[in-house]
């Protein structure tokens, strides 16, 4: 039933992101997928934080870019005292949606405000639509696949006392995060944008605690993602402007990575990945209605790519170097 849930509602999503002719559409997909992928029962006050938080970071990004640009250093500083505090939202499960959240938000609207072309309220509001419409996706999902009762009692009513993230992972989260900022201002890589969101993207959920397995989800999850996506834009050839049909084989092609979601952790935290390099380039690089070279699509995948392996990489080489302080800390040497 779960497994129905996530894929109705990603389906659905996408669906809506069509009809009303939403940019960034994998919004409307990975919203309800990282929801229902981690609860078993409608929470509606946690559902209006995230739109109350996605409204104040947009607004927030704004004023903090439109005032400080002009001096970077400053940028800069207070760029990374909102992200610290939108790291230690994610300590808690409660707050840990209003966080990543805020993280991704925060890193879309600083990345294309640097570009004068792009209309930055249009984009805000796009934003706020989505959660708003995270919200109805969510009620309706649960309406129409309601979870059972021992699920709603494994669940509980919020998971309040669930720690999300360790210290370590939460400095990680910040750095990927700032990383991505500093790459993604200093270079002119527009034409890469959605590789900048697939990295906020796949930091969570971080699900391992074994720096090489974390690195390997991320990247196996990605390869499946782009495969996936690679494979649509070929099977649908010159129809990839049949709306109807970009739709359905979009759907198709979310369906066994909407059922890893409910076959434990490391296959979930695959699917997610994957289901970030799919949504990404198809919902914002790619529409129906408009023809691409393959070798373009090719490009933006490939681009996606390699952030992630890359990102994977600097995740792992993170966490091996807490690692072996908290060893040489722990040993009888380092005691001393």
């Amino acid at each position: 039933m779960k497994a129905l849930r996530i894929w109705f509602a990603c389906s659905f999503g996408l669906a809506l992101s069509m009809v009303f002719g939403l940019d960034f559409g994998f919004l409307a997909i990975l919203l309800p997928m990282f929801v229902l992928g981690n609860t078993d029962k409608f929470h509606l006050p946690m559902l209006i934080m995230v739109l109350i938080s996605a409204i104040w970071t947009t607004i927030q990004m704004s004023l903090v870019w439109d005032l400080f640009k002009i001096y970077p250093f400053i940028l800069v500083v207070l760029v990374g005292l909102v992200f610290v505090f939108k790291c230690l939202a994610m300590t808690k499960k409660t707050t840990f949606l209003v966080g990543y959240m805020g993280l991704i938000v925060g890193s879309i609207i600083l990345n294309f405000s640097s570009y004068t072309f792009m209309d930055i309220e249009e984009m805000s509001i796009t934003i706020w639509v989505y959660c708003a419409l995270n919200i109805v996706i969510c009620a309706i999902a649960y309406w129409l696949f309601p979870a059972t009762p021992e699920a709603e009692q494994d669940q509980g009513d919020t998971g309040q006392s669930t720690v999300v993230y360790e210290k370590g992972q939460i400095f990680m989260v910040w750095f990927m995060a700032m990383l991505a900022f500093l790459t993604f201002q200093l270079l002119d890589l527009y034409d890469s944008a959605s590789a900048h969101a697939s990295i906020l993207v796949i930091l969570a959920p971080m699900t391992f605690t074994g720096a090489l397995l974390m690195a390997k989800v991320r990247i196996v999850g990605t390869a499946i993602g782009c495969l996936l996506g690679l494979a649509m834009q070929l099977v649908l050839g010159l129809w990839f402007e049949n709306a109807f049909l970009y739709w359905l084989l979009f759907t198709i092609a979310m369906g066994p990575l909407c059922l890893w979601q409910t076959q434990g952790k490391a296959k979930a935290a695959i699917s997610f990945s994957a289901m970030a390099a799919l949504s990404v380039p198809m919902t914002s690089a790619l529409s129906p209605g408009e023809k691409d070279a393959f070798f373009a699509i090719l490009y933006r995948f490939s681009s996606i790519f390699v952030a992630v392996v890359l990102s994977a990489v600097v995740i792992f080489l993170i966490q091996k170097l807490f690692e072996t302080r908290h060893t040489s800390l722990a040993s009888p040497e380092g005691s001393q």
